[in-house]
């Protein structure tokens, strides 16, 4: 194995063929987006080892051992705080591209509506989550295509699960690349690349949050897709957490942590492409404290609200209403026919299970419609919308 520095990425001469119809834009701006352009060429990290500093790779460790021990925790009582903290690290990851959207309307969306394109936006990385795991012992550049199919099939199906055939950039404009921040590799470089980060991240003689971090910073330098690399590079490492064994029962939301200084996460991408590994893995590190703290709390609130409805509910045991008001810790908006094929009973019998929780104050019909009504739970969405506030908060 390769121990030697790790390597910057160069930069390669492309022409640029701008695509802009000349009636669209000035003159100043065809000129400014003509002539050749410098793209990234990234070193392939396979076979090399990072040497990190002492106390960064300590970080990491501990790091480690304290998300095994908060999945341990939980690995007991896994429901509903699996499903919970998923789509709270689903929508922390979007939240840092920018996509926000309060945790009714991401429910709504994991319903069906589509009035919220954020949340629909959201639920795509739900399920892109929930393909990493699922494939996390079969991770390679397979399985991360099919991840990003999963973030983008409803939203941009022309592009999902496919590498890039086109140069991307970022910062700058819209109308080419000159005078961007940073710009990727060339696409017909993508599928080698790709094909090396898969031998990266499959090794086992790594600490494993180091290369999660080192395999993440790689992602995206490389930059693979047209749209969602970073969603989908956030994936990535919770599949290698799974995959490798340190996280067998949850989701620890880092993307949570993240949020608490994303300037510092960028900042820390930069300096992974200047060939410095050791700040990626410093900010995917105290990014597991950070959201270990607000998962840990989350699950607390999540605990106590139950607890309380321990002592309201009046419906004789064995009634199909305590079933329910489990079931609401994961899906705090219902409708009739949800509730019916998470309890396992007819439509009718599902009324009969939502009628004893809106009397106590549990469940509340916010649609006012006679038919195709919806119910909510309060208090289990205001304490995903805490969550969700914590985690762009600097602590």
């Amino acid at each position: 194995m390769v121990s030697d520095p790790w390597p910057a990425i160069g930069r390669e001469q492309r022409i640029w063929t701008s695509r802009i119809p000349p009636d669209l834009v000035s003159a100043r701006v065809r000129q400014r987006h003509s002539g050749p352009y410098a793209a990234a060429v990234v070193p392939e990290i396979a076979h090399r080892r990072p040497a990190l500093p002492a106390g960064v790779a300590a970080l990491a460790e501990d790091a480690s051992v304290e998300i095994a021990r908060f999945d341990a925790e939980l690995g007991a009582e896994v429901a509903p705080f699996a499903a919970v903290l998923l789509r709270s690290e689903s929508a922390s990851s979007s939240r840092i591209e920018n996509l926000t959207s309060g945790a009714k309307s991401v429910a709504l969306a994991e319903l069906g509506s589509t009035d919220k394109r954020n949340a629909t936006e959201i639920v795509g990385n739900v399920a892109a989550m929930v393909a990493a795991l699922t494939l996390a012992d079969r991770l390679g550049t397979d399985a991360l295509l099919a991840m990003h199919g999963a973030l983008l099939s409803e939203v941009h199906p022309e592009i999902a699960g496919r590498w890039r055939e086109e140069q991307v950039w970022i910062g700058g404009d819209t109308f080419g690349p000159h005078g961007a921040a940073f710009i990727p590799p060339h696409h017909e470089r993508v599928p080698a690349l790709m094909a090396d980060l898969e031998t990266f991240a499959r090794r086992t003689d790594l600490p494993l949050l180091s290369q999660a971090a080192i395999a993440h910073a790689q992602f995206e330098t490389v930059h693979p897709f047209s749209d969602g690399n970073g969603r989908t590079g956030r994936a990535l490492i919770h599949a290698m957490l799974r995959g490798h064994g340190l996280t067998r029962n949850v989701t620890v939301p880092v993307s949570a942590g993240l949020l608490t200084d994303t300037a510092a996460y960028f900042d820390a991408l930069t300096a992974y492409r200047q060939g410095d590994p050791a700040a990626i893995v410093e900010q995917l590190a105290n990014a597991s404290f950070a959201a270990l703290a607000n998962g840990r709390r989350l699950v607390l609130d999540l605990r106590a609200i139950r607890q309380r409805w321990q002592g309201m509910i009046t419906a004789r045991r064995g009634a199909t209403a305590w079933p329910l008001a489990d079931i609401l810790l994961r899906q705090p908006v219902i409708d009739t026919r949800t509730a019916a094929r998470e309890l396992g009973v007819t439509a009718q019998n599902a009324l009969r299970a939502i009628g004893p929780l809106v009397e106590v104050g549990i469940l509340g019909e916010f649609t006012g419609f006679a038919r195709n009504r919806m119910w909510q739970s309060r208090e289990v969405l205001d304490a995903l919308d805490d969550f969700a506030a914590r985690a762009g908060r600097r602590g």
